[in-house]
């Protein structure tokens, strides 16, 4: 019985394993990735987090947009609020855009975040994913900047705040405002 029991267990995790691997093939052939320097960013329409009505990138289209994307519940995104809430307010009279985009989120906790970092640019909601997966977010924060025409000039992993990213970022806001 113990032999028996032995190949039982084997085939059992032989049968997990293979599982696994093809879900992560699938997973990889079918995953969104990240638009690269120079393309055309990814078009999308969503609910705004702090009002309604819903945001179209489209809309922005002539003007250099920064894609900020977070979450309530992500660390890193805390520290960088009032780094966005800055450039936004240094940066808007020059007719940059900034959008927050919630990423995996609840609703209310999100909008606990808004308010407790008084973040006044528009925050949008990706409840279903689909934006996110488009723009291959893995982590949080990721930032994007866009310039007049709608192409990436910047795609940032990871805080403003790192060492380094402050001036990759601003460098990306002089690009996309040229």
């Amino acid at each position: 019985m113990t032999g028996r029991l032995r190949t039982t267990a084997q085939l059992v995790a032989f049968a997990l394993v293979a599982g696994l691997l093809a879900l992560l093939v699938w997973s990889v052939v079918h995953q969104e990735h990240a638009p690269g320097l120079g393309a055309t960013a990814p078009g999308f329409t969503l609910r705004r987090l702090d009002r309604p009505g819903t945001v179209s990138l489209a809309s922005y289209r002539g003007k250099p947009v920064v894609l900020n994307f977070w979450a309530s519940w992500c660390e890193p995104c805390k520290s960088e609020a009032a780094v966005l809430q800055r450039d936004w307010a240094r940066y808007r009279s020059r007719g940059v855009v900034f959008l927050g985009v919630d990423y995996h989120d609840l609703n209310s906790d999100a909008r606990r975040f808004v308010s407790v970092h008084a973040l006044t640019f528009p925050m949008l909601q990706d409840g279903s994913g689909n934006v996110t997966n488009r723009y291959g977010i893995s982590q949080v924060p990721e930032t994007y900047v866009l310039n007049r025409q709608g192409k990436v000039v910047a795609h940032l992993r990871g805080p403003l705040t790192d060492p380094g990213f402050s001036d990759q970022f601003r460098a990306a806001l002089a690009k996309a405002a040229a």
